[in-house]
């Protein structure tokens, strides 16, 4: 029986998704290796997921299952490009699977974007998430006002955490240090602004509906933003289209401001220009550009009609898109942000393939990444087909290689040893996890575990 060995690097969805596709067949019977920056894997399941959303971090249940497979291996705390390389990976692997999603995020492109106060959505997202990363980010929430640019669910997740009840949020996975702050947040008013109108949002129907349940909040939404849609464009948008704008009116019509604590604006047809600091230096005003939707050539593009609104804020948080980030020597389109390939396989790359947002750029949900991995599989097992001859003597040097050259490796079962402790340290306060928020803290357990001892 032909046996292949190959890497995938990266373990969120994407990632996952090509693995349990590339483990399904028994012949080539492929074994794969599964390489991680941090020592935990899901990737944005984990890290991107907003907390008051655990049914959709329940798809990490069909990861762990993909992970009890006997030809798969975890790495954790080892990263490409600093730990292992491109070349040594190819001369190892019959295959290598680029995973690492877009761990960036695009740029206003405007004047005071840079001040203290502006934010990108994805390093905030990562704060209440306790990615290691961000664990010190310090978004100082002292303000009443927070400004969210972007009109897609990142923006409203960002919103809802902004105004949700603290009290709400202690029964989740949120990170210790961001429920503090948010405990003692003064921000009592968050505005989403979008270039364009609500037929072009990409919010999710959930998402919008959720702004209507949520306690203590007025969700706002000017009914001169609906009234003037056309009822033919709406309809020929598609059924999402459609379940928006009928939950946009249910919003004006069923929910209207009774001056609640806390208030989350959709503002429509807006563009940032300027971002202007306060007298700390900090961001203290936004510049808004009104703007005027028109088609051109079937695509509603928004136009700048010289009408500018002013509005005082000290926190701007820009969720208008993910980035893909180089990795080391491999080839990479700059422009688009994402790994040149034709059907999964890398154009000019040697046995070399690439799965999810790294492949075609940050859209859909994280369903969308099942049939991209699948394309991905089937395209790596057709050129394995005739060439998969890998000895156990082979896959057990790998293994050796790994840890000699990565001493704090987090396998497998270290990172079981991790789940296990941080689903522990949540069950007193019927948390569904309380999660390390330190790389430290992360191998301290995974140490733990294999001297079978507990951290000091």
């Amino acid at each position: 029986m032909g046996r292949a060995c190959v890497a995938v690097i990266g373990s969120g969805p994407a990632a996952f998704y090509a693995t349990a596709s590339l483990l399904r067949p028994d012949e080539p019977a492929v074994h794969v290796d599964m390489f991680e920056r941090l020592p935990t894997p899901w990737g944005l399941v984990r890290s991107g997921v907003a907390p008051d959303h655990p049914k959709i971090k329940t798809v990490s249940s069909a990861f762990a299952r993909t992970a009890d497979h006997p030809r798969f291996r975890f790495f954790g705390n080892v990263e490409f490009g600093r730990d292992v390389t491109r070349t040594e990976l190819l001369e190892r692997y019959d295959a290598v699977v680029y995973a690492v999603g877009a761990s960036s995020d695009n740029h206003l492109g405007i004047p005071g974007e840079d001040l203290p106060g502006s934010l990108a959505a994805t390093d905030f997202v990562g704060w209440y998430n306790a990615h290691p990363d961000f664990r010190d980010l310090d978004p100082q929430l002292d303000v009443e006002r927070v400004v969210v640019i972007g009109a897609g669910n990142v923006a409203l997740d960002v919103a809802r955490m902004l105004v949700t009840d603290p009290d709400e949020l202690a029964s989740t996975d949120v990170a210790d240090h961001a429920l503090g702050a948010l405990r003692a947040s003064s921000v009592r008013e968050v505005l989403v602004v979008a270039r364009r109108g609500p037929i072009q949002a990409a919010f999710t129907t959930i998402e919008l509906r959720e702004l209507g349940e949520l306690t203590g909040v007025d969700a706002v939404l000017d009914p001169a933003d609906l009234e003037v849609l056309d009822p033919e464009e709406v309809k020929a948008g598609g059924h999402v289209v459609r379940t928006n704008i009928e939950t946009m009116h249910r919003l004006v019509d069923e929910h209207p401001p009774t001056g609640r604590p806390r208030r989350l604006v959709l503002m429509f047809a807006r563009s940032p220009i300027e971002i202007r600091p306060g007298p700390d230096g900090r961001v203290g005003e936004v510049v808004l550009g009104c703007n005027d939707l028109v088609n051109e050539g079937g695509t509603v593009r928004a136009r700048d009609n010289g009408k500018r609104e002013t509005v005082s804020t000290g926190l701007v948080i820009r969720a208008v898109g993910y980035r893909g980030v180089a990795l080391p020597d491999v080839p990479f389109d700059d422009r688009r942000g994402v790994i040149p390939n034709t059907g999964g396989r890398v154009i000019e790359g040697e046995r070399e393939y690439v799965t999810g947002w790294i492949k075609r750029g940050p859209s859909g949900v994280i369903g969308t990444n099942r049939k991209d991995g699948q394309e991905t599989a089937e395209a790596v097992l057709a050129d394995l087909a005739g060439r998969a001859d890998r000895t156990e003597e082979e896959l057990t040097e790998i293994l050796e290689w790994v840890r000699k050259r990565c001493p704090e490796v987090v396998e497998e079962h270290d990172w079981r040893a991790i789940d296990r402790h941080e689903i522990g340290a949540g069950e007193p306060a019927g948390r569904p996890r309380v999660k390390l928020c330190s790389i430290p803290e992360l191998l301290a357990v995974a140490a733990a575990a294999r001297e079978g001892s507990r951290p000091a």
